[in-house]
């Protein structure tokens, strides 16, 4: 984690409601700079919506959410990648008929750095030596493991400050779960602020430097991450002990 202690990005108080249910009850948390913090908790509890009320996919009914010090509240996910915060949603979203790297320069769609786009491109392809070898490939016929690869690569070539990732192992064979998390953590390696949203609370515990605990709406707990990935409470309510 960096030394500094800067807050990127901080929630006071979000209420949410999504399907006519407030699914997110005033919750209070925040990210700061180089750090990767995980949100778990069970499905439907909230932590999805959480996300999509960050990057104004849901209007909020109440709280705050500011980015770097000024509330973003109802600024639309196109503006907010302008800024630095860009999001690999739950289900990847690609472009399924675009090439690989047709994908990639979609995600750098706020450049005009040509010469930097290309060195990026090279750069993700470094990262994700699976997309070199496909890069010419429809996204659309690529499996699951893949086009999250693509999603978070795609995301990267925005040069975000902020890295916000949905449930990414959420669907994703066992060999391809642990090659998400490597790359999760190599990216919060290079610098990268993440804010990694999971089900699997083991491993996102694991490679985290704090959590938050989310439970019907609620933030029931947080702390360092290798406390809480200790924690009796914890384990029995997510790692069956």
């Amino acid at each position: 984690m960096a030394a500094t202690t800067k807050t990127l990005l901080k929630i006071t108080g979000l209420q949410v409601a999504y399907g006519g249910i407030q699914a997110v009850k005033g919750i209070d948390f925040e990210v700061h700079d180089g750090e990767l913090v995980t949100l778990i908790g069970s499905n439907g509890a909230g932590k999805t919506t959480t996300m999509k009320a960050i990057t104004g996919g849901l209007p909020i009914l109440g709280g705050d959410i500011e980015y770097l010090g000024k509330s973003i509240k109802g600024r639309g996910a196109w503006d907010l990648v302008k800024e630095g915060l860009a999001m690999v949603p739950e289900g990847r979203g690609v472009f399924a008929r675009m090439t690989i790297t047709e994908n990639l320069q979609m995600g750098a769609y706020i450049r005009n750095d040509k010469a930097g786009i290309a060195d990026d491109i090279e750069k993700m392809f470094v990262l994700f030596p699976r997309l070199r070898e496909r890069k010419d490939q429809l996204a659309g016929t690529m499996s699951g493991g893949e086009q999250q690869m693509l999603a978070m690569g795609r995301a990267l070539m925005s040069r975000p400050k902020v890295l916000l990732l949905d449930e990414p192992s959420m669907g994703l064979s066992p060999i391809m779960v642990d090659k998400i998390f490597e790359v999760v953590r190599d990216v919060s390696a290079l610098g990268m602020t993440v804010l990694l949203v999971e089900q699997n609370a083991s491993r996102a515990l694991g490679i985290a430097n704090r959590g938050y605990v989310m439970e019907s709406g609620n933030i029931t707990m947080n702390g360092d991450a290798k406390l809480l990935l200790d924690d009796p409470r914890v384990r029995a309510a997510y790692l069956g002990e």
